[in-house]
């Protein structure tokens, strides 16, 4: 499994807009952009993703931006990172039924990937942006 940088910057940009979002107030592209020195443009890929999965809601016109649909204790990181187009899957054989890599039956390892894939989807499940918030970091400048 690798998490790209959409998957990563997805999640780097849902952090920040928890931390900047006060009040119900939308927090802008432009504002995500600079906070976290991602492209605009490839934060608005990202964002109208994290929209279309009901993540998020934007607000048009002057003082626009991005909120949350829900409270950040109750947004996982893999909704997060389902919805920038990551596959939690440690292998490629965990993602179809077929035979593995060629042969006429499932390889001995497959259980073990399996498993392997199953802890990773449970930690992501698990853990919400509202618990990574309350972990200790560099404070920002306000």
């Amino acid at each position: 499994m690798r998490i790209t940088t959409r998957g990563r910057y997805a999640l780097r940009a849902s952090l920040a807009l928890a931390q900047l979002q006060k009040e119900g107030t939308p927090v802008s592209i432009n504002q995500l952009s600079e906070e976290e020195h991602i492209s605009a443009v490839f934060l608005e890929q990202i964002f109208f993703r994290l929209r279309k999965a009901g993540i998020v809601s934007s607000v048009r016109g002057p003082g626009g931006g991005f909120l949350f649909s829900r409270p950040p204790e109750a947004l996982t990181l893999r909704e997060i990172l389902e919805a920038a187009g990551e596959e939690l899957n440690v292998t490629d054989c965990d993602k179809q039924a077929k035979a593995c890599e060629g042969t006429s039956r499932r390889c001995l390892s497959h259980s073990v990937w399996e498993g392997v894939t199953r802890l990773l989807n449970d930690y992501f499940e698990r853990l919400t942006l509202g618990e990574v918030l309350k972990r200790k970091g560099p404070p920002r400048d306000s």
